[in-house]
């Protein structure tokens, strides 16, 4: 079903060391009467699901009218994507539950307590999330996602923290790549070479199906995961997602974060037609070598930034 990805605004309760908000993009935000216009175009325009996402959302204190209207206009699944820490309290989740909210995704940095706060930058927060995570894993009302961070400082704990999710109800998450762009421009040392974080991963989705766990990939190519987790690629602009932020409205597939980007040795791959390709923040530090090699082709494009050489 087709989506409406709403950004109510960039303003968050966390100050992560990875994120790509800014301060500068942190007093942005949609008023709700732009909020509601851009609900009711949505539906106009055929859309049937809606994602209220930032920042952080649940910061808003319009976003319970927000999820209500969402719902009167006749969207079918209303999505809040949170960091998790207003969740710990049972009355707000019944809020937003209440409220038409069908499916509420926590992002999680870190499962070890002392990496989480020094990567969230807020101390005293970790209890906060894996309350907000055990809240939403024990209700049978509303479906709870997690996402999981892959960045240099956590890739390699992929697998554990699979576990750690399912100890606590979870039963369904994404592996996010961290993305070098906007505030995390610079940060070069934040994102794992691919080829570095592929045995990790695969353990992590053979951890999942031990545990009955439903784990997608996001960002990495479908040739880098390797034949027997080739179902496990995820790409979110396959079908249709209109993105509304505080500056503009565009289609998913032409925003920064999504991969975009086919290389030479993609030509002839059995997954072309459907396979996004590879983020261009990514080609920048790493070139196509990884990408050339499972295809048994020679790279192409050599870094064009500083490339990370540490592991």
């Amino acid at each position: 079903m087709a989506l409406l990805d709403v950004v109510l605004g960039y303003d968050c309760n966390l100050g992560c060391t990875y994120c790509t908000i800014t301060e500068e993009m942190r007093v942005r935000a949609l008023p709700a009467k732009a909020v509601a216009r851009e609900l009711r175009e949505g539906r106009a325009l055929g859309l049937e699901r809606v994602s209220f996402t930032g920042g952080e959302p649940t910061i808003r204190r319009d976003l319970v009218p927000l999820i209500r209207e969402a719902r009167r206009l006749g969207y079918e699944d209303v999505k809040v994507q949170s960091n998790g820490l207003l969740f710990a309290s049972k009355a707000n989740v019944d809020r937003l539950v209440d409220a038409g909210a069908t499916r509420l995704h926590v992002s999680i940095h870190s499962h070890d307590e002392a990496q989480y706060e020094a990567i969230v930058r807020r101390g005293e927060t970790y209890a906060l999330m894996v309350a907000g995570i055990t809240e939403i894993a024990r209700r049978d009302d509303v479906i709870a996602h997690a996402d999981v961070i892959l960045m240099r400082e956590t890739f390699r704990a992929a697998p554990e923290a699979i576990d750690w999710l399912a100890d606590r109800g979870i039963v369904r998450g994404f592996l996010w790549y961290v993305s070098l762009t906007d505030g995390n421009r610079e940060r070069i040392d934040s994102l794992p070479r691919i080829a570095d974080a592929i045995p990790f991963m695969r353990r992590a989705f053979e951890t999942a199906k031990a545990r009955d766990f439903d784990l997608r990939s996001l960002h990495v190519p479908r040739c880098l995961l390797g034949e027997d987790h080739i179902d496990r690629a995820h790409d979110p602009g396959a079908e249709r997602v209109r993105v509304v932020t505080p500056e503009a409205t565009f289609e998913l597939r032409d925003a920064p974060l999504t991969p975009g980007t086919h290389v030479a040795a993609c030509k002839g791959c059995s997954h072309e037609a459907y396979c996004p390709g590879i983020r261009r923040d990514y080609l920048e530090v790493f070139g196509d070598a990884e990408i050339a090699q499972a295809r048994g082709q020679r790279p192409a494009l050599a870094p064009t930034r500083l490339p990370v050489v540490k592991t």
